[in-house]
């Protein structure tokens, strides 16, 4: 990034930051998004969190439902009336 495209925030009692709107969007962060710290040389870079285990190719198992599971070796075919 060049010196004169640099965007200044201040810090708060708290230590927060206002990162950029152009800045969270260019890069996809949005509220509850993680992000690294890291001390370089005499200056400090923040960035994308990204988990180190890789995100599975299958979302099997990843929503969890409020009803109660059916058995493995339910047959639907027994709701059906003669």
């Amino acid at each position: 990034m060049d010196p004169a495209d640099a965007v200044t925030s201040s810090i708060t009692s708290k230590g927060q930051v206002t990162i950029p709107k152009a800045l969270r969007q260019q890069f996809g962060l949005a509220r509850g998004s993680r992000v690294t710290f890291a001390l370089v040389g005499d200056h400090i870079e923040l960035r994308p969190w990204k988990p180190e285990q890789p995100v599975p190719q299958s979302g099997f198992g990843l929503l969890r439902s409020s009803r109660p599971a059916v058995a493995a070796d339910f047959d639907p075919a027994s709701l059906l009336r003669p």
